[in-house]
């Protein structure tokens, strides 16, 4: 019986296992192999755990302990870690045999999770490389004694930022600052019991990060319900991993497209959700803009986004996924969303109807291999008395710190924002209020320096080129409009 594994030598012991794999695959493609085998040692180590203490409660009864409400799951006979280490060759084909076999007797709980990585390439990876595998993680046993839910979780979390450092871009798509999703729960605060969903949830972080508010509060977290959709099948399949290892029991992760086909409906119409956190996509061009623009489902009340930006397609689809009386959001977004011309009409009704809270401009260089600015938008389905008719900004662009080639929000960042959030105060620099009145004068554009004036310098004007040219032919527009309006009642007084 081994002790209980400390972080730092789980955490390297699981990179120690990637290292393998180098030279012989590529670096993005890390996460193909080694997280469907670290799930299947956990599964297996901590199925043996629920066989030793079922075989001590009963005194030995082999009949007993094989009993399946003696275990949290089924491993098949033949489909044990065990059984995989003997295979002395065609290892892969062994791997893979033991993954179909595990599927297969779960149902829809496991169904599809291992993913369909090429195990039987020879080539890519030949017996000697799978058995150094397999032996490496036969080392450490991932029992729940040896690992607890929460440490094999943050070992995991360290294996997905660990590929996204080293495989860079191509593990954007599935993994968001860790620190900015920590702001996003923080200013949320999900409650015990509550449903929480992420249209676009990668692996399952932001759900995740919920969870974990909850458990660092000493909250109730297990009757939470988790909800998420992935388009991509192996992002979905590490999302619906990095839960279970979490020890998150209640959790549905779809693997389809969004936009497309929703996966949460009741009675035809979209599932609301008491919570829902998102980094969407930013501005993809490939979508079915004609589908949504006679959506059946009225996720286009604002309109239909421009084919080259589905941004505004995505926050329609978060608002009616709120619930009515509860439901809150907080989406991660690129700040073209707030001033961009094209999207004028939409932004204008998003403002008029009074669901949008909070507007947070957060700092550069957040995310990999990117130097961008985002910002995250915060809704209400029911905002508090004194909150509504009125959007907070937040320029937090100078809250970030940077180390190691990374950037980071430190908790004083946060805590900062979030006080700031909560406030029914401006705070002078930092965050102020406009009037629904107020921000149709802008001809509603929601670009923070319009509204957040640097101290010591009210008149300054911190907007971007970018900004500073669509907030201009915005305002061009409106005031096209308002004196098209004069010239026609002026025409009509001459008629008379």
């Amino acid at each position: 019986m081994e002790s209980k594994i400390p972080q730092e030598e789980l955490n390297n012991h699981l990179w120690n296992a990637a290292v393998l794999l180098r030279t012989y695959i590529d670096a993005g493609s890390y996460k193909q192999y080694i997280f469907p085998l670290l799930f299947f040692k956990r599964l297996s180590d901590v199925y043996d755990e629920e066989t030793a203490e079922a075989l001590e409660a009963s005194g030995g009864d082999d009949d007993f302990a094989a009993l399946p409400e003696n275990h949290s799951f089924a491993i098949p006979e033949g489909a044990r870690w065990s059984d995989v280490r003997e295979a002395t060759e065609n290892v892969g084909k062994a791997i893979v045999g033991a993954f179909r076999a595990i599927e297969a007797a779960n149902g829809s709980k496991l169904r599809g999770i291992f993913g369909d990585a090429a195990w039987t390439n020879k080539k890519r990876l030949p017996d000697r490389l799978l058995k150094d595998l397999i032996e490496h993680f036969s080392a450490k046993t991932l029992s729940i004694a040896n690992c607890p839910e929460d440490e094999l979780g943050q070992g995991y979390e360290y294996l997905i930022k660990k590929f996204a450092d080293d495989s860079g871009h191509t593990a954007q798509e599935f993994y968001t600052n860790r620190t900015v999703v920590h702001l996003m729960t923080e200013m949320l605060q999900p409650r015990p019991g509550e449903s929480i969903y992420d249209p676009t949830c990668g692996s399952a972080g932001m759900l995740i990060s919920a969870i974990a508010h909850l458990k660092q509060h000493g909250e109730e977290w297990r009757n939470v319900h988790a909800f998420g959709q992935e388009i991509n099948q192996l992002s979905s399949a590490i999302g619906r991993m990095n839960l279970f290892l979490h020890g998150v029991e209640d959790f549905e992760v779809a693997n389809d497209d969004t936009l497309r086909h929703p996966a949460f409906l009741e009675a035809g119409r979209l599932r609301t959700f008491d919570m829902v956190l998102a980094n969407p996509p930013y501005s993809i061009k490939q979508w079915d803009r004609e589908a949504f623009a006679s959506d059946p489902y009225g996720r286009n009340f604002l309109g239909t986004p421009p084919q080259g930006r589905a941004d505004y397609a995505f926050i329609q689809h978060i608002l009616k996924s709120m619930d009515p009386r509860t439901g809150r959001c907080a989406i991660l977004l690129p700040h073209g969303v707030l001033f961009r011309n094209e999207e004028s009409e939409m932004r204008e009704g998003l403002v008029r109807s009074d669901l949008v809270e909070a507007v947070i401009g957060l700092g550069a260089n957040l995310f990999f291999n990117s130097p961008m600015e985002a910002c995250v938008l915060i809704c209400r389905s029911a905002k508090a008395p004194e909150r509504r008719g009125r959007i907070l900004f937040v320029d937090a662009s100078s809250e970030v710190t940077r180390k190691n080639a990374q950037s980071y929000l430190e908790d004083s960042h946060i805590e900062k924002i979030v006080n700031a959030y909560r406030s029914d105060e401006d705070v002078d620099g930092f965050s102020a209020y406009a009037t629904i009145d107020e921000i149709e004068t802008n001809a509603f554009s929601l670009s923070i320096p319009l509204y957040v004036k640097k101290a010591g310098d009210e008149e300054s004007d911190d907007r971007s080129i970018g900004e500073a040219v669509n907030d201009w032919r915005s305002a061009a527009a409106r005031a096209a409009g308002l004196l098209g309006g004069v010239a026609a009642k002026l025409r009509e007084s001459d008629g008379e």
